[in-house]
């Protein structure tokens, strides 16, 4: 069953845990579950997705039961009139705070103004050797995209050097592979926690959020972060 954070007569948002497509994709063939087709079963009605999470982020997904309010939706997240956090954890000592302004290319090679902001929660440093370091360093930083690109965050955080363990894409495989080998964790630890928007119909101002799930808790417990 899918855990649903937020239900109205119109919109329906769920904490998507890691691993889930959100609907069918060529691209991963090997899926035979899909957030789209299990929240329809599990709630008895047609939803729409407005907006895109990434298979291995879990956190807040928002669907619609109707083609307005879909439409209404997708509206508010082209327009940056949405307000989202994440929860991440990278590698090495992230600054307290930083802006990125650094544009992504669309896959047609379309260059995107693309703007990501983000805070340090906690720093962590565990006593455990990566290759010559004696010590692990990393960071659980809380991060504000401003728009909405394709693996903005990904790549924004892999651009500034500091990846998110996990993220075989853009991150670091070196330590990809030592968190599989040390923790048995290959979980990509980004989690869009925070959601807040005008609702489309009621205009009532809407705050949603998403607790992390069991694995990106066990990290951040073996890690030794003590707030998120």
């Amino acid at each position: 069953m899918l855990e649903i954070i937020y239900q109205d007569e119109h919109l329906i948002a769920i904490n998507k845990p890691h691993g889930l497509l959100v609907h069918q994709s060529s691209i991963a063939r090997d899926a035979t579950e899909f957030a789209l087709q299990l929240l329809r079963d599990q709630v008895g009605k047609k939803v729409s997705p407005v907006h895109r999470l990434d298979r291995k982020t879990s956190g807040i997904l928002l669907f619609s039961f109707d083609k307005p309010t879909e439409i209404a939706m997708q509206q508010q997240f082209m327009n940056a009139e949405t307000h989202k956090k994440y929860l991440a954890i990278l590698r090495g000592f992230t600054p307290d705070f930083m802006d990125i302004d650094y544009p992504l290319a669309k896959e047609n090679g379309t260059i995107q103004e693309a703007f990501t902001s983000f805070k340090t929660l906690q720093k962590a440093e565990v006593d455990v050797a990566f290759g010559k370091h004696l010590t692990s360093r990393y960071s659980l930083v809380e991060a504000k995209p401003t728009t909405g690109r394709m693996h903005q965050l990904r790549r924004h955080f892999s651009h500034i050097l500091h990846p998110i363990i996990g993220d075989r894409t853009h991150g670091c495989n070196k330590q990809n592979k030592f968190f599989v080998d040390q923790w048995n964790m290959s979980t990509m630890l980004l989690h869009a926690s925070e959601l807040s928007f005008t609702h489309p119909v009621t205009f009532e101002k809407i705050h949603i959020k998403a607790d992390l799930h069991d694995e990106f808790k066990r990290v951040i417990n073996f890690l030794g972060f003590t707030q998120y």
